[in-house]
């Protein structure tokens, strides 16, 4: 079936930055894609760059995951519906959408069991074998292109995608009224996960990192902050989200946590961290991982649009999509940085 409202021809130009091979991207012009059934077809309007971004770029691969084929690099992003694919409502069309990155298979195990997130079939953007989303246009499954609140930008509802990261692992910690979270790590997603955790009713949110520039943005916004290098008392906090992905920063966190404290490890860096056993045993605390999120981007897109949840304070940087190499190498270039946004 074709798509209920005129669309580009299949062999249109579509502009898209391709991660080649390690430090290589060009800009290609590939085939606009058409939606399949259950599908939506979308202009991309603003893609976010992450550090997982960053880290194909510089090494062409993250764990079991490896570059060996040319791939569309950038997974946060956000759109409007140009068309739409045979059982997708049209009235969907021109609506601004919040792009859920990761489309699972639906019927495995986990799936079943609503752990989504988990599936081992996960088809997620820009991470191999499939492209992501620095393009002009994308196809994606209609039930992961989340509607954006009147009023949001395009810039604003990509955020989604990190601050789905902040939501996850709030309800992972079961952040309630009352708690002391503490965040080692002041970027983009430590920055947006304090936010939300403040969101849940959190009385207070110490953010540390080893960048005073970051430092100073987390104290815009109304936390407290302190240097990584300067020790923490002990007990002093309810939760902590480790964001920095620093063997050290976790150590001094644990050590943090007061009795039946709660640990969410999300940054991604070190591959194995120290684990004092007599601390987690003698104050019983709970250790959890967390891998992207799952129902949480209603949640992020409601947060964002009441200002629960500012984004404009981290998205420092923008660029074209010709200026993607240039967005990715941004915090090399620039240590007083946080986000950058590609706008195809």
């Amino acid at each position: 079936m074709t798509p209920s409202t005129p669309s580009p021809e299949r062999s249109a130009a579509n502009p898209s930055a391709v991660l080649r091979a390690v430090r290589d991207i060009a800009i290609e012009d590939r085939p606009v894609p058409q939606p399949a059934p259950g599908e939506v077809q979308v202009r991309i309007g603003a893609v976010g760059i992450c550090g997982s971004d960053v880290h194909y770029y510089e090494h062409g691969r993250i764990g079991d995951f490896v570059l060996d084929s040319p791939m569309v690099i950038g997974h946060e992003s956000a759109g409007v519906v140009t068309a739409v694919g045979e059982g997708v409502d049209p009235g969907r069309i021109g609506q601004l959408v919040a792009l859920e990155p990761g489309v699972p298979c639906k019927s495995c195990t986990q799936c079943l069991a609503g752990r989504y997130n988990l599936c081992p079939d996960m088809q997620f953007f820009a991470t191999p074998p499939v492209d992501g989303s620095i393009a002009e246009y994308i196809t994606h499954d209609a039930a992961f292109a989340h509607p954006a609140p009147t009023g949001l930008s395009a810039e604003a509802a990509a955020m989604a995608e990190p601050v789905s990261v902040g939501v996850w692992a709030s309800r992972k910690a079961e952040v309630t009224v009352g708690d002391r979270v503490l965040i080692t790590g002041a970027g983009p997603v430590g920055l947006f996960a304090a936010q939300v955790a403040r969101a849940y009713g959190a009385s207070s949110v110490t953010l540390t990192d080893l960048s005073d520039y970051r430092l100073e943005i987390a104290r815009q916004l109304g936390f407290q902050a302190q240097r990584g290098d300067d020790p923490l008392s002990e007990g002093s906090f309810d939760v902590l989200f480790e964001c920095s992905g620093a063997a050290a920063a976790f150590k001094a966190g644990m050590r943090a946590l007061d009795r039946n404290g709660r640990a969410v490890v999300i940054g991604m860096g070190a591959d194995e961290l120290p684990l004092e056993v007599f601390a987690l045993q003698g104050r019983e605390l709970t250790i959890s991982g967390v891998f992207r999120y799952r129902n949480c981007y209603p949640a992020a897109l409601e947060l964002i649009a009441s200002g629960k949840v500012a984004v404009e304070p981290v998205l420092t940087h923008r660029f074209g999509l010709a200026e993607t190499e240039q967005a990715l190498t941004l915090a090399r270039r620039e240590p007083n940085s946080l986000k950058a946004v590609v706008a195809p």
